[in-house]
This record gives C-alpha cells, structure tokens and sequence, in this order.
C-alpha cells in the first residue's frame, strides 16, 4: 500500500491528489497489482468506518484553558469554545506545529482582545506548517483612535514593532486563515512574516487600524505580507473602514523580494491610504478586485509624509506583475501608482470619479509611473485598454522606454483648468515644465531619478478634458516626443 496524505492543512489546488474511489478523503493510494480496485474499495470502506469506530478526532473544548492546553498539542483538529474568550495573553502556537486545524464552535467562537493586552497578536504561530484556522471572531477594543504608532524604523519589521494583532504568523510555510472575522484590531488583523504558501480566504475586516498623534494614518489596518513572503493569495476578502493600506505587501531593499502571489477577487471600502500595494515583489497577480472611496476620510491621509493615496500602489521594484480587471471608485489621489513597476502588465483596470471636485482634496494624476527605486528601470510595461476617469491633472505620467500605452480612455481629465499659467493650484514647476499639469498624458525625465524617455508607443487612446485639443500629449523641454511612437490618438477638448 502507497502513501496516504490528509493534512487539515491547505494543500494542493481543488480537488488535487484526491482518491477517485473514495472522494471523501484527500488521499493517494497507489496498488501495483490486479487486485488494486478491490484493495482501494475495501480501503474506502474502513476509512468510512474508522471515525464511528474511534471517535470524529476533534478535540473539543469548553474553556480557554483546554482551548490552550489542546493547542499545544500542535496536531489535530481543536475546536474552540462557544462565545467569548477574553485574552490577557496570545494563544501560541507551538514551534514546529504540523497538521494543526483549529476551528470555531458551530455555535460561534470569538477571541477578545482587552485595552490592555499586552501580546503581539491574539494568536501567535513562528515556524508552523500545515496550519489552518477557520470560522472564529477576533475583536480587539479601540476606544482611543490614536497611537504611538508611526511607521516602523528602517530595517525594523513590522511584526516587531506593532502590537495588537489580530493574527500574526512567522517563519512558517502552508497556512490557511478562512472565514475569520476581524473587528476593532488596533494594528494589523492578519499579519504575516517571511511565511510562503499563506492563503487567506473570504476573510472579514471592519473599522481596523489606529492613527498617529497628530491624528493621521500609520499604515495600520488591514492585510501585511511582509519581508519577503511568498506564494501567497489572498482572495475573496472584505475590508472595509481601514485606517491605513487594505491590503499590502512589504520588503526591505535589503531583503529577498516576495515571489509568486495572487490578490484577487476581494472588496474594499473607505481607507484612508491605498487599497492595494504591492512593495518589492515578483510575478505578482492583482486581479478583479473592486475599491471605493480610496482616501476616507480625508482627515486621516497622512500628509506629513505625503502617503497621498492610491488605489493600487507599487513600491521598490517589482516586475513580471500584472494588474488586469480591478475596478477603483472615488479615489482621492492617485489611481494606480507603478513606482518601481517594470516588465509587467497593467490592464482593463477602472478608475472612476464622479463627484465634484470638492469631495477630492488630493486629488491627482490618474496612472504615474516612477523610478525611485535605484536598482530598476522603468521598461517593457504595457497599459492597455484601461478606462480611467475624473482626475486633477493628466491621465498618464510617463517615463521610461520601450512601454506600451495603447487603447485606454482618458476621460474628465484636467479637472484644476490648468493653463500652464498662475492658476490655483497648478503651479507645480511651471516655469520649467509648463505642460506638466495640463497634459492628458505627459512624457517626463524624472520620476524620483533621471530617466530617459524615448522609445515609447503611444497610439489608439482617447483623452478628454479642457483644453486637450492643444494639450493633449505633452512632453518636458528635454524629451522629445518624435523619439517616440504617437499614432491615431484622439484628442477631445470639453469645456468644463
């Protein structure tokens, strides 16, 4: 008889190494002899019988206390308490756990964090496999919105420095967080740190994060995946209220970039800095994801530091991406950001701004390109068919060669009525690139870095906006737009 696997684990894609004779159970059977479809049946047969012989193997648990002696077992099926469980200490994990499945009682589970926990996080997993956590509540208590919390020192992790968490995992490889809610957690509510193979899944977040002292966001709130972990989906979530970035990933330049992951299919709603961000990360897919009211309040966006918001954002360097099918709705500030974007994708995205101008006080350029970043160059990214509409200035910030802007709609576009001239607001370098603001799309020499920008194909988009029969594709004093391909684009002037 071969291998029989049934970690309660996340394993391989739906339905992989499942038995074709006995489909109740994840298993691999392999017989190499004529008796094998008679040995698989019998196999069946006792498998079925085997929990009404021995017990379902759930351990089952009436307190905090047997919740925490059962969990330390680190194998199994643990199933918690019903009701409330307040903690005045994280509910560890053990080290070197495998196979753990902890769940919540059918008649509901919540774990509570009090004002005064003094943890990392309600639950703490460092150096786990095969971990799943399922159907549970954790509520934390924010009675005071604001924090000591900034952003982190340079080079200090995230999971070092903040405090109550909702869940946080390290060093740990296959892990599944599912139809967990989350409530009034103080920092991050799902917290990950150089873990692969994470998945979180139909995950519930809802009035998260907290402010600085001078009362703006520290980027707290929602889903971090930080210092380089990889193959990871978070898919099927809901966050809504977040105070900071919805969901993100983060890596220090000095750390291994994320690699091999898929953000897609969730909603989010009212956050204060991005809806997505992917940071220093490879072959990344961010794909029909929907956002409204990106920036809200605007009270929280953290000017200080000019975290300006953006509905995806891109940050350290990140190629092989794609961002295909999200759709975005009043967002004040930036659309989609591609500071560090390279070699990648971004397409048939929706930007959306319909309301006056009022309700967008950082409001801004639609798609930016950027170069920050020292170690990459702004190359081979192709912007197809996306429809983006309602923003201050132009459509497009471009730099960079050998990119491909073809087939979009710029509509709405230049909402400020800038001239080039003194108008309100639209001063920014006009002396030295008076096309800066007024141009639906704008080829630059900088975006954070020198850059050449040449080499470009620019054809088949639609931009509309005051003043776009004269302004529609503009260019600073020193790059030149015939060192790039413009063809069949359709400019559109509108007067309001």
């Amino acid at each position: 008889m071969g291998q029989i696997s049934d970690l309660p684990g996340e394993a391989s894609p739906e339905g992989a190494g499942r038995s074709e004779i006995c489909p109740t159970f994840s298993t691999v059977w392999y017989y190499p002899n004529r008796y094998a479809p008679a040995m698989r049946g019998l196999a069946c047969i006792l498998l079925l019988l085997l929990p009404a012989l021995a017990g379902d193997g759930i351990t089952r648990t009436s307190s905090l206390a047997q919740l925490r002696a059962a969990v330390s077992q680190g194998t199994g099926i643990v199933e918690m308490p019903k009701g409330e469980m307040l903690l005045d200490s994280s509910l560890v994990i053990p080290k070197n756990a495998k196979g753990l499945y902890v769940r919540a009682n059918p008649a509901g589970s919540t774990l509570v964090l009090g004002e005064a926990f003094p943890d990392r996080a309600a639950i703490v997993a460092d150096g786990v496999s095969d971990l799943r956590l399922e159907g549970f509540e954790v509520r934390g208590t924010r009675t005071d919105l604001k924090s000591d919390w900034s952003l982190p020192p340079v080079e200090t992790s995230f999971a070092d420095f903040y405090s109550s968490n909702g869940i946080l995992i390290r060093n740990s490889s296959r892990v599944t967080i599912r139809h967990v809610s989350f409530s009034l957690i103080r920092a991050y509510p799902v917290l990950a740190n150089k873990t692969s193979g994470i998945l979180i899944d139909s995950v519930s977040i809802k009035d998260c994060g907290t402010l600085n002292r001078a009362g703006r966001n520290n980027s707290t709130g929602g889903i971090l995946l930080e210092e380089s972990t990889s193959q990871f989906t978070v898919r099927h979530c809901s966050i809504s209220h977040v105070l900071g970035n919805a969901i993100w990933t983060h890596s220090y330049a000095t750390s291994p970039r994320s690699a091999g992951g898929l953000i897609g299919d969730n909603t989010i709603s009212y956050v204060a800095r991005d809806a997505i961000q992917i940071g220093h990360a490879t072959k990344i897919t961010v794909e029909r994801n929907r956002a409204d009211h990106i920036g809200f309040p605007p009270d929280a966006v953290d000017v200080d530091t000019s975290a300006y918001p953006v509905g995806l954002d891109t940050a350290g360097d990140v190629d092989l991406t794609a961002y295909v099918d999200n759709h975005f709705t009043d967002i004040d500030g930036h659309c989609i950001d591609l500071d560090g974007f390279h070699d990648g994708t971004v397409s048939r995205n929706v930007c959306l701004n319909r309301q006056s101008d009022a309700a967008y006080p950082f409001l801004h350029f639609g798609i930016v390109f950027g170069n920050n970043y020292p170690k990459m160059i702004s190359k081979n990214v192709r912007v197809t068919d996306n429809d983006v509409e309602g923003f201050a200035f132009g459509g497009l910030f471009l730099i960079g060669s050998h990119n491909t802007i073809e087939r979009n709609r710029f509509w709405d576009l230049n909402r400020r009525h800038c001239t080039g001239l003194a108008t309100a607001g639209c001063t920014y370098r006009n002396e030295v690139e008076p096309g800066l603001l007024r141009s639906g799309i704008y080829l630059a020499p900088n975006g954070g870095r020198p850059v050449a920008t040449r080499d470009n194909i620019i054809r088949d988009n639609t931009i509309e906006g005051p003043g776009m029969d004269r302004w529609c594709i503009g260019s600073a004093p020193d790059v030149k737009l015939e060192n790039n391909v413009i063809a069949n684009n359709r400019c559109i002037a509108a007067s309001k």
